[in-house]
């Protein structure tokens, strides 16, 4: 997430008023998490088993809960709770914004775009040309949507990430601030959940298609022209590349990779990173030709008992 404009460190240090490390006028930019964060952007650590890849990362200023040595050309925020202050700063920078109509005013709608009856366009999204919003379709606030898409009654495109801290009091969340961008030529079916990036984006890929009930977690980008049947769950900050087929009822871990061309057969857990141009199934996820060899001989396990027994 960019701000609009850039801050120095201390002006950032005054809004969670916390203590810093670096020169007042450090310059800020923006605010991400660890996969997504760039030069001049803020991000967060606050377990010790994290703190060197947080300082190596390519953030310019980490927001962390113990003073440690600060690497050359980046800044320090101290701070005794990071995931409290990071929330503080996705409130302060993407304050929640009302809308009390169903279409806001500040939202964008290409030409020969239709958009059909009870459906909610939030804060400053953007529908490209030649569109189909069917009924009863939820756009959260900055979903930017191409041209030639077409969305299925009862899809919601923008809900927060599910991502919580566990505390003594109960599950803390992680405030949302980021996007939906769904590209050019996407069909998206009914009842669908696509959640904005916590600080980023939550990509559909040109030319993907989604069949009905499908699960798309935050941060998580899916390629172009992938074809996804109904009832798969994707979770947060996965990476699907370009041409890849999932089949029905596949679930997937978070923050796992599946390569150009795989395809994912159905009920299929996918728990590792795979190569592209192969196919897989079960769980845990293995080529499917080995699978189901695998499967062939489990079968043949109670003849072999039974082979064992009469001799």
């Amino acid at each position: 997430m960019k701000f609009s404009k850039s801050y120095n460190l201390k002006e950032i240090a005054q809004i969670i008023n916390c203590n810093y490390v670096g020169a007042d006028d450090f310059q800020v930019f923006g605010m991400n998490e660890i996969h997504v964060v760039e030069t001049g952007d803020i991000v967060f650590v606050d377990h010790p088993k994290y703190y060197d890849k947080a300082l190596q990362s390519a953030a310019t200023v980490i927001l962390i809960n113990k003073e440690v040595t600060c690497p050359e050309g980046k800044a320090l925020l101290i701070s005794d709770d990071p995931f409290r202050d990071f929330n503080t700063l996705t409130r302060h920078f993407k304050p929640f914004q009302t809308v009390n109509v169903s279409i806001s005013p500040s939202a964008k709608i290409g030409k020969n775009t239709i958009i059909q009856p009870n459906c909610f366009i939030g804060n400053n999204v953007t529908i490209g040309d030649d569109c189909v919003i069917h009924a009863n379709v939820t756009i959260y606030d900055d979903a930017v949507i191409g041209n030639h898409v077409t969305i299925h009654s009862g899809t919601i495109l923008g809900a927060s990430a599910f991502y919580y801290k566990n505390r003594p009091t109960g599950f803390d969340q992680l405030f949302s601030g980021g996007r939906v961008v769904i590209e050019d030529h996407v069909d998206i079916g009914a009842l669908c959940t696509i959640d904005k990036g916590v600080t980023g984006d939550t990509t559909i890929g040109a030319g993907s298609k989604l069949d009905n009930q499908i699960q798309v977690g935050h941060d998580t980008v899916i390629g172009k022209k992938c074809l996804i049947a109904s009832q798969v769950g994707i979770a947060g900050c996965c990476i699907i590349e370009d041409e890849v087929t999932i089949w029905g009822q596949v679930g997937t871990n978070s923050g796992i990779t599946i390569g150009k061309k795989a395809v994912i057969l159905g009920q299929t857990g996918v728990t590792k990173s795979v190569a592209g141009g192969k196919s897989y199934f079960g769980t845990p996820i293995e080529e499917s030709r080995v699978k189901l060899k695998e499967l062939a001989y489990v079968k043949q396990i109670p003849n072999i008992i039974d082979q064992l027994k009469n001799k």
